[in-house]
């Protein structure tokens, strides 16, 4: 791909910016006050909590420090593939009782190599408070252009995509997403992928909104698809995703879908 005229001669308030995303640490990048449930409460409760607000995971109330964390792959996995009601489940059922821990001070790229060595969400803590969060989309918003997010997307991208036809039922598509341990499929029409389904749009779109669960999930995809080609470069990416407020991006080649990258990925290749 051919570079730009301010790839070839950046500004000196391009650089100072990247110097600066390098410098950054996780206080600079966390989301404060992170919210808590009640380990009483239901999953549909939390479900509808974590649509309302667009977040995919919520921090359970314990005594002196919180009792673990609940997020919206609980949801899929162990209790919607496992063909439970959600409304019959209770938080301290599903949720994960270790916290992967980090301070303020942290570096960004301490982060994101703690992030993918415990595979979680980062709680960030000053002493026994909860000060903040840190998701992959926090990360991936900070990622500076660097060598290490030169490098392109096809070799971190995975490329065994799920899809669903467009009248596949959300309940079906949910178990599927469940039983699979994906955060996404994709939604094809007329043989050709058309949109996305994800965890987010199961919760902000469906729950949150009391949709029907037997509805085509046609419905409630997004499309159309932010497409990229597989040589990208990581930090590429990460930038598309930032602006356009979203976690996976499908990789066509010659319009054919070869793959799929999510935020996730981006922070493991930065961390390497």
């Amino acid at each position: 791909m051919a570079k730009t005229l301010r790839d070839e001669f950046p500004s000196v308030i391009d650089i100072s910016y990247q110097e600066y995303l390098k410098h950054k640490h996780i206080s600079d990048i966390m989301t404060k006050d992170p919210l808590f449930i009640d380990s009483g409460a239901t999953m549909l409760e939390a479900a509808k909590l974590m649509g309302e607000k667009h977040i995919g995971s919520l921090l359970v109330r314990g005594t002196d420090r919180p009792a673990g964390i609940v997020t919206e792959r609980d949801l899929l996995t162990r209790v919607i593939a496992a063909e439970r009601n959600p409304k019959e489940v209770k938080v301290y059922e599903v949720l994960s009782p270790r916290l992967i821990t980090i301070k303020p001070q942290a570096t960004i790229k301490e982060g994101a190599r703690m992030m993918i060595k415990e595979k979680g969400r980062l709680v960030v803590t000053e002493g026994r408070r909860v000060v903040g969060i840190v998701t992959a989309s926090d990360l991936i918003k900070a990622l500076p252009d660097a060598p290490e997010t030169s490098v392109p997307v096809q070799k971190f991208m995975t490329k065994h995509v799920e899809s669903v036809e467009p009248d596949t039922k959300v309940w079906d598509v949910a178990k599927k997403m469940g039983k699979e341990r994906i955060g996404s499929v994709i939604v094809n029409k007329d043989g050709k992928p058309w949109g996305i389904f994800t965890e987010r749009d199961l919760l902000s779109k469906v729950i949150y909104n009391e949709a029907d669960l037997q509805d085509p999930v046609y419905r409630y995809a997004s499309a159309p698809l932010v497409k990229i080609s597989p040589d990208y470069s990581i930090h590429k990416a990460a930038m598309t995703m930032a602006t356009k407020h979203i976690r996976r991006l499908p990789i066509f080649k010659d319009d054919q879908l070869v793959g799929i990258i999510t935020a996730r990925d981006l922070v493991e290749a930065y961390a390497l």
